[in-house]
């Protein structure tokens, strides 16, 4: 599907055509799919987060904006979902393996947050491209071919930041 006949579909699902919505499914559903699948590891959960992606497709009609690609935006999206449901559960799983005295106690709390500003300040060195591409190839283990293909950007400018991407955060952490 290129980018008019998304764009068509978009202003039908915004018109509340669920037609619009179901053209956009069967064409991407398998690349929703595999996006979420690559980060979650888990097929029962990745048909969930990929059916809660069209929903919110529904819902996010609005917030589309052509010009950037609609194959990353909706990738982002996909990604986005992927990982908050990673955080959620994982979270959910640490609880109940930590015994209650250790997650009661300051000291995880204080370890858990100078991990993540450590983690914070070290991702606002990068550009949104640059988080991009860290995301893509490590969160969601695309090959940088993969990547190119879908950014529709040269593999070579996806390798290049990428590495830039790495170094720099190899800087903040020395």
């Amino acid at each position: 599907m290129d980018d008019r006949v998304f764009m068509e579909n978009i202003n039908r699902i915004r018109n509340h055509d669920r037609e619009g919505l179901r053209e956009i499914y069967e064409a991407y559903n398998p690349m929703i799919f595999s996006v979420i699948l690559n980060i979650l590891k888990s097929r029962e959960n990745s048909e969930d987060v990929a059916v809660d992606f069209f929903i919110h497709l529904w819902d996010a009609a609005d917030s589309y904006r052509p010009g950037n690609g609609h194959r990353a935006w909706m990738i982002t999206i996909a990604r986005n979902m992927a990982l908050d449901y990673l955080r959620k559960h994982a979270k959910e799983e640490l609880t109940a393996e930590i015994p209650e005295d250790i997650r009661n106690s300051r000291e995880t709390h204080e370890t858990k947050i100078v991990q993540h500003l450590s983690l914070t300040q070290a991702l606002s060195v990068l550009s949104p491209e640059e988080r991009e591409m860290i995301d893509l190839k490590i969160l969601g283990e695309l090959s940088f071919r993969e990547i190119a293909d879908i950014l529709k950007t040269p593999q070579g400018t996806v390798a290049s930041r990428y590495r830039t991407a790495i170094r720099k955060l190899k800087e903040v952490f020395q």
